[in-house]
């Protein structure tokens, strides 16, 4: 809905106030998360992607720009899908990208629809699924996925499969960053960030479930998981003020093949450039990695 009918609308039009924040919801570009600084920090960032290859891979609503890291060392065989999350793009992961090609691995980056060089200006959380798929089918086989924050719900969707998504991509292990369990705060907080009404609350809502297949209150990261039926690495930081920290115990609690690495003062974005965290990171892939090679048939 265009903003200026915005000031048209009555208090008491729910359904429109929560068709608005929907709108705003799927608009990464205009998110008050970003910090001011944002182009800034793309800038920098994208001079790391200078020895990646560009990669252009094509969606029903449009063009995603992917980026492919050949191994720094003799390749081990397995490549590495890395997730980055909303509001985001590729270039903030490029510190896990350069670890993990020194250990052999091949990498995979891209940026989400309506994020970073990919369009169109418009994406849900869903859309973000797709693409997880669509890049690994296009640009794999992929192993292993490594996703932050919102990306980590992208991509264990894309994983586990269901709908709506059209088919799961098996995936052998997760490192899930900062990753949220119940979308429902996510949502939440959104909602009160625009002052809407409980009403309009439910409307808004409403609109991201029909497009889920699922309720707000059952889209969590433990059940996104457990339907992967995958190993997967939890990394979070205790003062991340975006993600709280219980989520990733309760994650790592209700999944008996997950496993949780605390660590302190990492925030929700400085732990994509720690060096702690991506040494962790890296050290489960390289063990998923020995134990896959090592079984029979692999």
């Amino acid at each position: 809905m265009p903003d200026e009918m915005v000031d048209t609308l009555l208090p008491q039009d729910p359904e429109a106030w929560g068709e608005i924040a929907f709108q705003r919801f799927c608009t990464p570009a205009a998110s008050r998360y970003r910090s001011a600084d944002h182009d800034v920090l793309v800038e920098r960032a994208r001079l790391h992607l200078a020895n990646a290859s560009a990669v252009g891979v094509r969606m029903a609503e449009g063009d995603l720009q992917a980026y492919v890291f050949d191994p720094a060392v003799p390749w081990n065989g397995a490549s590495v899908l890395l997730v980055h999350g909303w509001t985001s793009e590729a270039s903030f992961m490029t510190a896990f990208a350069e670890h993990l090609r020194k250990r052999g691995f091949r990498i995979v980056l891209f940026d989400f629809p309506a994020h970073g060089r990919s369009t169109p200006e418009r994406a849900s959380l869903i859309a973000c699924a797709h693409a997880v798929r669509e890049v690994a089918e296009a640009l794999g086989p992929i192993e292993y996925v490594l996703a932050h924050s919102l990306g980590g719900m992208a991509a264990l969707l894309a994983g586990g499969g269901g709908a709506p998504m059209p088919r799961g991509y098996p995936f052998r292990a997760f490192v899930l960053v900062a990753i949220p369990n119940h979308f429902s705060a996510v949502t939440r907080t959104f909602g009160e960030d625009e002052g809407l009404s409980p009403e309009a609350q439910r409307a808004y809502e409403r609109r991201l479930e029909t497009i889920a297949h699922r309720k707000i209150a059952d889209f969590t990261g433990v059940n996104l998981l457990k339907k992967t039926g995958r190993p997967a690495l939890l990394l979070h930081s205790r003062d991340d003020p975006d993600i709280i920290f219980a989520d990733a115990q309760e994650m790592a609690a209700a999944n008996a093949n997950a496993e949780l690495i605390a660590f302190d003062d990492l925030g929700h974005r400085k732990i994509l450039y720690a060096p702690p965290a991506v040494r962790a990171a890296s050290a489960f892939l390289l063990r998923q990695h020995h134990a896959a090679v090592a079984r029979p048939g692999a």
